[in-house]
């Protein structure tokens, strides 16, 4: 992962809070309920100007870059996480609570329906449903159930009530077409017939792009506008919106880190975020905007309240660090961006067909507060021995025993792409690029065999032959 340039790895099996590598699959990405009542709230802000603070049991996606900080891992220039409290990924109380209102609400509705419905006209012939003046085909005893055995059969099954308000519009449009006959009845096989054929088709679960690009009214109270800027001077954009957008920066970090102001000026700001390790390119097969580093910025009402940092390569969209204004914090920015970045995601793939995942920093399960990554499903956490990517549902039950982890099951597997040959390594030496095997029989002095080596581990034998390594 990076902070500005440096690019950094943490030795997993050695640090304290092993810190797991996570992806979200964006192509089969699922809203979950939590997730809905942010995109929900998000358009009735904007529709409506309603500001009611729903509470949000997810934790917002801000300090995506330094999350390990809580959890005791060293980095000094990293910045404190925030102090909202998670449910554990196991127990999602929201939802739990939220399914219980919409059942109680459900049945509630039944009971209503079956009352209105049963001073009616049953249009909808069943087939046990008596004919009058002829004997009931379907009669049936019903025994009282034993105690804690089954459901109670002298009751109707349970019906959701958006199955009940179908079967009611279907009623109305079988009673006009039963109209059209001139009073003549239908047969029941008829009934049936025309029952099955104004079916609709089973409703299809909305997208997150259906919460999202959701068209709003004329009338709408807010406008919010997302403007994706690469991260340099030399653009237009980015330079224009460089002092409004380092100002929430340290207004986010006073906030929400208790920085003070000489911890997040413009130059630790410049440094943290502006400054990149990755070439903008633009590639043939790639996306419009290029490869490289990104502010995608949200602007309400002309204004910016939230930028989201991200490096946009040519498997992934990888969310670097969030900041927002604090005033805003009633709308889950943190959640409702990464969901932004999500839909994103899957934008680009349109014109990159192999960009489809999502990065998401560190999934750290020692520590509680860091668990919410392992909500946006599915998702994959990298094996820290074979670079294997596990379903995170697998590697949950094994992060509950132990820290520190092997996610590969097969004890036979092994890195593939581990260092070999460590002669091969290029190492930089006195302006001069040259193999490891050259510059150790230069180098006087004793022996940095064993460092050289702990770093070839960690990148691999591709990265070790593009990278230099610098010997003084």
């Amino acid at each position: 992962f990076r902070s500005g340039k440096y690019v950094y790895k943490p030795i997993m099996n050695q640090t304290c809070c092993p810190q797991y590598t996570i992806r979200c699959q964006a192509l089969c990405f699922q809203t979950s309920k939590s997730h809905k009542k942010v995109l929900k709230k998000m358009l009735k802000f904007l529709s409506k100007g309603d500001v009611s603070k729903v509470v949000t049991e997810e934790e917002p996606m801000d300090s995506r870059i330094e999350d390990a900080v809580t959890c005791g891992f060293a980095y000094e220039s990293a910045s404190h996480i925030s102090q909202a409290e998670l449910t554990p990924l196991s127990v999602d109380h929201a939802e739990r609570v939220e399914n219980e209102d919409e059942d109680a609400g459900e049945t509630k509705e039944e009971v209503d329906v079956q009352k209105v419905e049963s001073g009616s006209l049953q249009i909808c012939a069943d087939k046990d449903t008596p004919v009058p003046g002829e004997p009931s085909r379907s009669a049936k005893i019903v025994h009282a159930p034993k105690p804690g055995k089954g459901a109670d059969l002298s009751k109707p099954p349970c019906r959701k009530a958006k199955d009940i308000r179908k079967e009611r519009k279907l009623q109305k449009i079988l009673q006009n077409q039963m109209c059209t006959f001139e009073g003549s009845p239908l047969q029941a096989g008829d009934q049936v017939f025309l029952l099955q054929n104004s079916k609709s088709k089973p409703n299809q679960p909305k997208t997150i792009e259906d919460f999202i690009f959701v068209s709003l009214p004329d009338d709408a109270a807010h406008k919010l506008e997302v403007r994706l800027v690469p991260v340099s001077f030399e653009d237009p954009q980015f330079k224009s919106s460089f002092n409004q957008s380092a100002t929430l920066f340290a207004k986010y970090q006073m906030a929400i880190h208790k920085d003070t102001p000489s911890d997040c000026g413009e130059n630790e700001f410049t440094r943290f975020l502006c400054d990149s390790p990755l070439e903008a390119e633009n590639a043939p097969n790639g996306p419009e905007c290029g490869y490289g580093s990104f502010h995608q910025q949200y602007w309400l009402d002309g204004k910016i309240i939230a930028v989201g940092v991200i490096d946009i390569l040519p498997y992934c969209v990888s969310s670097v660090y969030l900041y927002y204004d604090p005033d805003y914090s009633f709308l889950s920015l943190g959640v409702y961006s990464a969901l932004r970045e999500i839909a994103f995601t899957r934008q680009l793939h349109e014109k990159a067909p192999d960009l489809c995942f999502y990065y998401m920093g560190f999934y750290i399960h020692s520590c509680p507060k860091m668990r919410y990554k392992g909500q946006y499903r599915p998702s994959d956490l990298l094996c820290p021995e074979t670079y294997v990517w596990t379903p995170i549902e697998q590697c949950l039950p094994l992060l509950e025993h132990s820290k520190y982890c092997r996610f590969n099951q097969d004890v036979k597997a092994v890195d593939e792409g581990r260092i070999k040959e460590l002669g091969r390594v290029r190492v930089l030496h006195k302006r001069t690029v040259m193999p490891y095997s050259v510059y150790k029989k230069r180098r006087k002095g004793p022996s940095d065999e064993a460092s050289v080596q702990q770093y070839a581990s960690l990148v691999g034998q591709t990265c070790s032959e593009r990278m230099l390594l610098f010997r003084s």
